[in-house]
């Protein structure tokens, strides 16, 4: 059959590893998809050491494959927002397919891409962007596609994941983990989409829209990041019997959808809570299968590769299929208007708070008190030995409340003359189908 034409856009660590897998591997790839998939142009300013590019043309410009009549499709790997969103639509008004690891580009432009991509009768494929090598949007869009799918809680952020087991297994603190994840390559200069849950938040949205068949909604993501977390919070946490990990979570309730990213108390004996390093894993609860896990590599060169090419495979499979035979970009034929994104306050879970308190007598029974005034019960309480300045930790967990409820206790407890500086909040999940 006729070979599918392919250019690569970026010859970065993805773009190299895409290009060096298909040439490696180009029999087969070929037997699975049915026709060759032959590179027949990249797009790049810098030159890739570890490709051998010499039987390819080359060019500097990106845009330069937009006017090729040879190319099929557009494979992005550039990065970034408005550069690969000016080359996708291009790409698409061409009639140019397109396959893409760029979960910003999705996250925030997916609606409308994928509304150009009907219109022009083309394929825009994405599982790149989300857990790297690991087959979670196809897992949910395919695999999963008699479930009604109940929730999706997942560590989708290798750096983050390194940077709190490095915490737990040494006993460092942020500052000392963030500098040797730079030193080692896992963190960017600028670490700030990591470390603060931007990344997560990205992803989040692509598979909530996936799961539950609603728009994009990368702005409703509530997004908190990992620098606050202490040694102390992953000590305590582990003698209550839990594992601290950076979690994406949505779920669906009957008021509407929870989006949410944040540190996560889950307990020790959970497959998340036992993902270590760089690695991603993304667990999804659908009503037939119940819980299933995914696990694997959430980035580098050829873990990301085998996510791009699987794309490919799936464009060369149904190029000639009829645009309302395929599968639907976000999964579901028609997105759902009537399951709102709700907001944080009306999120409900258990929590983990951690306080320092003057030693005087009375001090326990005041908190115990403000939290019982709120309708919050306790589940467990530990009240640590005294510190330099005659300061005392006191470590609570409580039964599931209302995150509004919990707002206004640490409000009142802040406001205490005997509690010094703030408290400390960490969410508690079970991952448990209720």
């Amino acid at each position: 059959m006729k070979p599918v034409k392919v250019a690569i856009c970026g010859l970065g660590t993805v773009g190299g590893g895409v290009f060096n897998v298909l040439l490696r591997n180009a029999s087969e790839i070929a037997r699975r998809a049915g026709r060759p998939i032959v590179v027949e142009q990249v797009a790049t300013r810098t030159a890739n050491p570890n490709c051998d590019t010499s039987s390819v043309y080359v060019s500097p410009e990106v845009m330069d494959v937009i006017e090729n009549p040879e190319i099929d499709v557009v494979v992005e790997l550039i990065g970034g927002y408005d550069a690969a969103y000016e080359l996708v639509m291009k790409a698409i008004a061409s009639g140019k397919h397109v396959v893409t690891a760029n979960k910003a580009l999705i996250a925030v432009y997916g609606n409308e891409i994928f509304h150009a991509a009907r219109e022009a009768g083309v394929i825009v494929a994405f599982e790149a962007s989300v857990a790297g090598g690991i087959p979670i949007i196809k897992s949910i869009r395919e695999g999963l596609t008699a479930n009604k799918i109940n929730w999706v809680a997942g560590i989708i952020n290798g750096t983050g994941n390194f940077i709190l087991t490095s915490m737990n297994d040494h006993g460092s603190d942020f500052a000392e983990v963030l500098a040797e994840a730079q030193e080692l390559g896992y963190a960017e200069a600028d670490p700030t989409f990591d470390v603060e849950g931007i990344d997560a938040a990205h992803k989040l949205a692509i598979l909530s829209a996936i799961a539950f068949g609603v728009p994009l909604s990368f702005d409703k993501v509530y997004t908190e990041g990992i620098t606050r977390i202490d040694v102390e919070d992953i000590r305590q946490a582990d003698a209550l019997g839990y594992a601290i990990k950076h979690l994406g979570i949505t779920r669906r309730t009957d008021k509407g959808l929870e989006l949410r990213v944040h540190p996560t108390l889950i307990p020790k004996e959970r497959l998340l809570a036992n993902v270590n390093g760089v690695m991603n894993a993304v667990m999804v609860s659908g009503d037939a299968v119940g819980p299933t896990l995914y696990y694997g590599a959430g980035a580098g060169a050829e873990p990301t590769a085998s996510a791009v090419i699987a794309d490919l495979v799936d464009v060369a499979r149904e190029m000639g299929a009829e645009p309302d035979s395929r599968v639907p970009y976000l999964a579901f034929a028609e997105q759902a208007d009537d399951m709102p994104v709700l907001p944080m306050e009306e999120i409900e879970t258990a929590y983990y708070l951690r306080l320092l308190a003057v030693d005087r007598p009375g001090v326990l029974a005041r908190v115990a008190t403000i939290l019982s005034d709120h309708g919050i019960s306790i589940e467990a309480i530990i009240q640590k030995d005294i510190l330099e300045g005659e300061l005392v930790p006191i470590i609570l967990l409580t039964h599931t409340t209302r995150e509004s409820a919990m707002n206004d206790v640490i409000r009142e407890l802040e406001s205490l003359a005997d509690i010094a500086g703030g408290v400390m909040r960490i969410r508690v999940e079970s991952l448990e189908d209720q």
